[in-house]
């Protein structure tokens, strides 16, 4: 088990935050290019698109209390 110092975990969530931010990207760009050939994968896409922003919100509530959006 790794013992680390505040200011590696928080870096560590900001990498973490980062990355959920970009998968939420990921996920909701994917949803518009689907819709029309395949809505059951383009609603699979949504719901991965918000579970990411989800993280991403609560990542970013703890790096920045009470500036989230």
């Amino acid at each position: 088990m790794d013992v680390v110092d505040s200011d590696e975990l928080l870096r560590r969530i900001q990498r973490a935050r980062d990355w959920a931010g970009r998968e939420e990207e990921s996920w909701k760009a994917r949803t518009g290019e689907m819709q029309a050939d395949d809505p059951d994968g383009a609603r699979r896409a949504e719901v991965f698109g918000s579970a990411f922003e989800t993280v991403r919100k609560v990542l970013d509530e703890i790096v920045s209390p009470g500036r989230s959006t």
